[in-house]
């Protein structure tokens, strides 16, 4: 790793992996529909219709989740840029600023996020932070501009 690298991982904090997510739901479809199973050999042949119906909609949750569950942003202080990288449903937007010229706008209000600005463009970064915690992270990036 280049020793003049600084960086900072912001990620969402997620209890499954979608690989975890996706055995998890094959767990599930197996338990409903031995479930559904057993009562349509009792002669409730509607349930497994209604089971069906239930894990197309947990499908459709588990799906929503996996897809923003890689969430995240990487704020890369290198030899003469700052480079971001927002990461949001597989789509990754890269900005790259010269560090000399980069900004920290003070936040609008308590808890918004922190704005980085250079050469009439600008990116908010901090979304997987906690409000109270975003002052400190643009201290830090500061402060690294001005050392690093």
């Amino acid at each position: 790793m280049d020793d003049d690298l600084t960086q900072w991982r912001l990620k969402r904090n997620c209890s499954l992996t979608p690989q975890q997510a996706g055995w998890f739901f094959l767990l599930l479809c197996a338990l409903s529909m031995s479930v559904g199973l057993f009562f349509w050999l009792q002669g409730a042949t509607l349930v497994l219709a209604f089971t069906a119906l239930e894990l197309a909609a947990v499908a459709i949750a588990f799906l929503l989740y996996a897809r923003h569950a890689a969430d995240g942003e990487c704020i890369r202080l290198e030899r003469e840029r700052l480079v971001i990288e927002l990461e949001t449903a597989g789509q990754l937007q890269r900005t790259e600023f010269a560090r000399d010229w980069v900004r920290i706008a003070p936040p609008a209000r308590h808890g918004s996020l922190i704005e980085l600005c250079a050469g009439g463009r600008s990116v908010k970064v901090g979304r997987y932070l906690r409000a109270e915690l975003r002052p400190v992270l643009a201290r830090e990036i500061r402060q690294a501009l001005r050392t690093t």
